[in-house]
């Protein structure tokens, strides 16, 4: 009994931070660095309103990996990828995840982080038909804790009955890679304007929406200028979150076709 006792005390102690460790989330449809209807080339103004956040770790959709006609026509556009281009100095880790790829380039989820990404895996959750998808599942190593976060970048698709099959991969992606006690962060564009994703995640993989948690529904975040729909999301498990908030129409109308959305995590 004691043997079984020890074994139990250092399995906790595994698993266990020393003491509780917050970090600041944000989410974002950057809409491939252009305005409505492609109008303006704003990635320079994004990048100043994303690093004004001050968050630790972005979660990015429709980012931009390269586009060679753009490249070629607009005078400010970067000669690195977009992802790379927000980063700059500010999150020294990030990794992309390319979904869709054409004659001129490709774009698809990014992370950006200022803690350690430790392995990252871009899981393609497609269905048949033009619409390329996928997961971005980052591992982030967080100083002084002793189990890696887990961080999942979202965008699905516009149709629901391929939504749902992307959101059962998710189910499937963290019950069959994600250790059972460790933190998940699931955010991003899910296209839910049904909200038919809450009560799904929460059975297939425990995950809990914190606006939901906070405000009793999910913010809405669609069109940005006056938000309709409730489309973008964060999701945690093993965690939880704090200060949920839609970012303010100024600048961001300006900025994405999707309010941002940002919190604090705990573990």
């Amino acid at each position: 009994m004691a043997a079984v006792q020890a074994d139990t005390q250092t399995a906790l102690a595994a698993v266990s931070p020393d003491s509780s460790f917050s970090f600041k989330v944000l989410t974002v449809n950057i809409h491939k660095g252009f305005t409505f209807f492609n109008r303006k080339f704003i990635l320079p103004e994004l990048r100043e309103a994303v690093r004004n956040v001050g968050a630790d770790v972005v979660f990015l959709q429709e980012v931009t990996g390269s586009h060679i006609k753009h490249a070629d026509k607009i005078d400010n556009y970067p000669d690195t990828p977009h992802y790379e281009f927000l980063a700059d100095t500010i999150w020294p880790e990030f990794a992309y995840g390319r979904n869709a790829v054409y004659t001129n380039g490709d774009h698809g989820n990014a992370l950006l982080s200022k803690f350690s990404i430790v392995r990252f895996e871009n899981h393609d959750v497609s269905i048949s038909g033009p619409e390329r998808r996928g997961l971005l599942h980052c591992e982030l190593r967080i100083p002084g804790y002793r189990v890696n976060v887990h961080a999942i970048c979202v965008h699905l698709g516009l149709i629901e009955a391929h939504r749902i099959q992307q959101m059962e991969m998710l189910c499937d992606l963290v019950h069959s890679i994600i250790p059972a006690h460790a933190p998940v962060v699931v955010a991003g564009d899910f296209n839910d304007w049904r909200v038919r994703a809450h009560a799904l995640l929460e059975r297939g993989a425990g995950l809990h929406e914190i606006f939901v948690q906070a405000n009793g529904q999910a913010a809405r975040t669609f069109p940005a200028r006056k938000p309709l729909l409730r489309l973008d999301r964060i999701y945690v498990r093993n965690a939880v979150g704090h200060s949920p908030i839609v970012l303010p129409i100024r600048p961001w109308s300006h900025l994405s076709d999707h309010a941002p959305l940002a919190a604090e995590i705990e573990l």
